[in-house]
């Protein structure tokens, strides 16, 4: 699956284990393992602000090369996000998302009812804003103080401050326990786990682990007439199929509707050709 209503934001080049993006008027240079080819880096390669460099014993740095603002705004759409570059080579938001956030507006906007929207793993915000745009109620949780503050500073970018979207600081499986012994319920539930993690009170996730167990539990919050589970993934080795198959059991099995998964990618535009950058699962009614 690929997005092309990006304005804002586009991938330039791919070359040599690197990444050219334009976020808005910004040029950046980051690693991605994935460019395992080595085509020629010309053009605006040399115009770059700032690049990414990897440092051998891990982390890493970014390099100026030419004035970059500390903080700037990119559209995409009606949805307005604060970029920054931070440590491990990341900016605030992952625009090959968008085809997820189009995908759940869609659902929503259809959906001809009040629905109520979890997003865990909720990060800065991007794909609960998307959905409170759409007319959803929003449940918002992740671990990070600092990732939901600065989701609540894109929701006043975007203009959706007023919007009834709950901002919560919470360990995300605790916090599905909880919603389970309260007896809660949500039309969608949106996941996007990382790899590797710690709660604001040091607990240790693993995805390979403890995935299973959380989308059991997620499925067990869905109301009786839901409308989506969409699942994300950015950990290799964890392949769109056995997240399909994971939705097919839990989710499909009890609600019967449709499973789909496939990768997702942003268009190049040197090349005309699609980089993979992550998966996704969806189950839909």
């Amino acid at each position: 699956m690929r997005i092309s209503q990006w304005i804002d934001y586009e991938l330039l080049d791919a070359s040599g284990g690197e990444r050219l993006e334009r976020w808005g008027e910004v040029l950046l240079i980051r690693p991605d393992p994935q460019i395992i080819w080595n085509t020629p880096k010309e053009g605006p390669w040399r115009e770059a602000n700032a690049r990414y460099v990897r440092s051998r014993t891990g982390g890493g740095h970014w390099e100026q090369w030419r004035e970059t603002p500390g903080v700037w705004r990119v559209r995409y759409g009606e949805l307005a996000f604060r970029l920054k570059p931070m440590g491990f080579k990341h900016t605030g938001l992952f625009p090959e998302q968008a085809v997820n956030w189009d995908f759940a507006m869609s659902k929503i906007r259809a959906a001809g009812r009040p629905v109520r929207v979890l997003n865990l793993f909720g990060y800065t915000g991007a794909a609960s804003l998307a959905c409170a745009l759409a007319g959803a109620q929003v449940c918002h949780v992740d671990a990070s103080k600092g990732m939901v503050a600065w989701a609540k500073e894109n929701a006043e970018a975007s203009g959706l401050r007023e919007k009834p979207v709950r901002w919560l600081v919470d360990d995300c499986g605790k916090f599905v326990q909880r919603e389970l012994r309260r007896g809660n319920f949500y039309d969608a539930v949106i996941m996007d786990p990382p790899s590797y993690g710690r709660g604001p009170g040091g607990e240790v996730w693993k995805l390979e682990e403890q995935l299973y167990a959380l989308v059991e539990q997620c499925a067990a919050l869905l109301s009786p007439q839901p409308l989506f589970f969409l699942l994300n993934s950015y950990t290799t080795g964890l392949s769109p199929a056995v997240m399909e198959y994971l939705l097919g059991a839990l989710v499909q099995k009890r609600f019967g509707g449709r499973i789909w998964s496939g990768e997702i990618g942003l268009p190049v535009r040197s090349s005309g050709l699609t980089l993979p950058c992550g998966s996704t699962a969806v189950w839909e009614e």
